[in-house]
Formats: C-alpha cells, structure tokens, sequence
C-alpha cells in the first residue's frame, strides 16, 4: 500500500508536482541571486512549502542546487552538441547555429545560464566541481567550433582560439542578460537579431579590411 507521504506533497499536492515546483523556483532563485544569496527558506516561500519539507524531498542547499544544475547542463550540452552536428544544406552558419539552440534550450527559463555560470559557488566544493564540469564541455566544444573558424580564416596561432573561446562564452552570457531584461524577445527573434548583429560585425571587418589594403 502506497503511504500519503509518498504520493502526496502539502495540501493534496502529488509529491512529483511539488518537487518540480521546487525544482522550477530553486532555477529561478540561483540564477537571479547566485547560489551564495539564494536560501532554502526563500524558495520555499515560492513554492509554499516548510523548509523541512523541502530538506526531506532534496536534503541540503547544495544538493537542491545540484539537482537544478543537472538538467540545465545536461540541457545546454545537448543543444549545443546537436546545432553543432553535420548541418543540412542551407543551414545558417554554426555560430547562428548555437545561439538558436541555446535560447530554444533556455526559454521558460532564462535564469539558467546563471546557475551554470554562477560565480559565487564555493570553492572547492561539490557544487563548484560538477558546474565546472559541465563549463568544460561546453568550453570543449565551443573550442572545435572556434578552431574550425580560425582554420578557415587562415588563423594560425593556437591562443587566439583559446581566446576567441573565451570571448564566444562572454558573447553568450551578455546576449543571455540581455534576453532576460527583455522578456518579450522569443528565441526565434532573439536568433534574427543575432543574425543582423554577426552580420553588421562582419560588414564592418570586411570594410575596416577594405580601408587598410589587408
């Protein structure tokens, strides 16, 4: 026989309800404030539930952030990983390519690049390492795409991919905060104006080029 505790949540909520509830505002919490500001009684204030209650279905703070921190990274890895797969004849340049996938990846829930790219987490901790972890994939395979683009343009010292891979991660972050401070942006329109953006760059660079004689 099936206990209430185990099906039911408070107030007549299942429990698989109430724990992605928490999930969804603990997300919210972290990638607002950052893991150092954020506490469980506050997110347990959103969802209206005790904190023992929210302690007894994900134990501590650490453990409720990495349970958000999973499926966000697991998230963006996916997408970034299939945008950057063999592209389809016609497919906008693997860049573009990215950035739709990842404002697909994070929409309903923008805050969550920051509880990947949170710079308060502590140090040495279990939290501090599984982001790290997922940082590094991500920085692996922006490091393919961004030594593909170098090679094409004839680039050939090996730090400036290392360093193009460190500004494509501050392109992302700033366009994220951007996204976010304008709610009713879509990813699809997000993506268009990223598009106009890469192309008045290169406009500009192929100009700046002209002007020189390079």
């Amino acid at each position: 026989m099936t206990t209430l505790s185990s099906r039911a949540g408070t107030k007549g909520v299942p429990r698989a309800e109430r724990e992605r509830q928490v999930l969804a505002a603990a997300t919210e919490e972290f990638g607002r404030h950052g893991y150092e500001a954020t506490t469980v009684a506050a997110i347990a204030a959103r969802v209206g539930v005790t904190k023992p209650l929210l302690h007894q279905y994900f134990g501590g703070k650490q453990d409720l952030y990495l349970a958000c921190l999973d499926p966000v990274g697991d998230r963006l890895l996916g997408a970034i990983e299939s945008a950057m797969a063999r592209p389809a004849a016609g497919a906008p340049p693997t860049p573009l390519r990215v950035l739709g996938a990842l404002f697909t990846a994070l929409e309903g829930q923008r805050e969550a690049w920051f509880v990947l790219y949170d710079p308060s987490l502590p140090p040495g901790s279990d939290a501090a390492h599984r982001a790290a972890t997922y940082r590094d994939a991500i920085d692996d395979l922006a490091a393919l795409g961004t030594a593909d683009l170098l090679h094409t343009a004839g680039a050939g010292d090996p730090l400036d991919a290392d360093a193009l891979k460190y500004a494509w991660r501050g392109l992302c972050t700033a366009l994220v905060r951007w996204w976010i401070n304008h709610p009713d942006e879509s990813p699809e329109a997000m993506t268009r104006r990223c598009a106009r953006l890469l192309g008045a760059v290169r406009t500009a660079l192929a100009d700046a080029d002209s002007d020189t004689g390079v």
